[in-house]
């Protein structure tokens, strides 16, 4: 049998920016052995695997893999899979704003893809979550150990360093400049000897309101032990926490906000996310993720 799968390039308008992604928009009949070692060999970040669902118009079950095993959730392959079902005119079109549904492992999630000139060139998807904050967190000096910046440079005015998880937990740690966030090297043997690791969180979000970018309003970077040194890896995932932890400030006031969040920079395959979220100040948060998407390859794999 051959199955197609197309590789797309997601949060970006350029082609070779933004995260790859690879989607196979008919998966019928691959298992899940089958799905682990397509992932393995294609060796990207993320591997979406689409089998449409009968008698539920743009329903569709979602399978992701990782070359290290299957994940349950993440916000990449869902605007990359949206993305390449509506271009390859999968998608039943409603209007110019086609909603679909991915039932992913933690269960549906909903999307809605805009389209121009009968091609897609939006997808928002929405998610509902309810974090938890602590304060908990590690001292400016432990933070600028294992970060290797100033602890001058950290936030602690506007923001301060918080403990962030909505289902995954994060350490998000504000810096005054985009080139403190870009310049951190993560030191483990000093993440290892500080209360870091007590926090539960493997990965920190560090968050700066300055951007090279005029458009953008903020710039993110994640970071921690299991992050080699030189990666910058994709932020789509940690967009809730994101939102959490802005809510998390008595200065933010009730209401609905929008934001345009950059990752990467010139060098590091740029990224531009666009996060909205209704600010009520109740247990949970609404959330709305979206961004662009560029296919850049197209190509099949063959089982005997």
């Amino acid at each position: 049998m051959k199955y197609t799968y197309y590789i797309t390039d997601v949060f970006t308008d350029q082609a070779f920016n933004g995260a790859q992604v690879a989607v196979f928009p008919d998966a019928t009949g691959l298992d899940k052995l089958q799905m682990s070692l397509i992932s393995r060999e294609l060796n990207l970040t993320e591997t979406v695997f689409l089998s449409k669902m009968e008698h539920q118009e743009n329903h569709f079950k979602m399978k992701i893999f990782s070359p290290s095993g299957e994940i349950d959730t993440a916000g990449h392959p869902i605007i990359a899979a949206a993305y390449t079902l509506g271009s390859c005119n999968t998608l039943a079109i409603t209007d110019n704003h086609t909603p679909v549904i991915f039932h992913q492992n933690i269960g549906e999630i909903q999307a809605s893809v805009t389209f121009t000139n009968n091609k897609p060139s939006f997808i928002q998807y929405k998610r509902t979550v309810s974090p938890i904050v602590d304060y908990f967190t590690p001292t400016e000096a432990e933070l600028s150990s294992f970060l290797g910046i100033d602890a001058a440079y950290i936030d602690n005015k506007k923001y301060s360093t918080r403990l962030v998880s909505c289902g995954v937990p994060y350490l998000v740690v504000p810096t005054f400049y985009y080139e403190t966030l870009r310049d951190a090297q993560f030191d483990f043997a000093a993440w290892s000897q500080s209360i870091a690791p007590q926090t539960a969180a493997q990965e920190i979000l560090l968050v700066s309101p300055k951007t090279p970018n005029q458009n953008t309003d903020f710039a993110v970077r994640l970071v921690g032990p299991n992050i080699s040194i030189n990666d910058d890896p994709p932020v789509g995932t940690a967009m809730p926490a994101l939102a959490a932890f802005l809510c998390s400030f008595d200065h933010m006031q009730k209401g609905t906000y929008t934001f345009a969040v950059q990752r990467g920079d010139e060098k590091t395959r740029n990224s531009v996310i666009n996060l909205e979220m209704d600010h009520k100040g109740e247990d949970t948060l609404n959330l709305r993720v979206g961004g662009e998407a560029v296919m850049v390859a197209e190509g099949t794999f063959n089982f005997n």
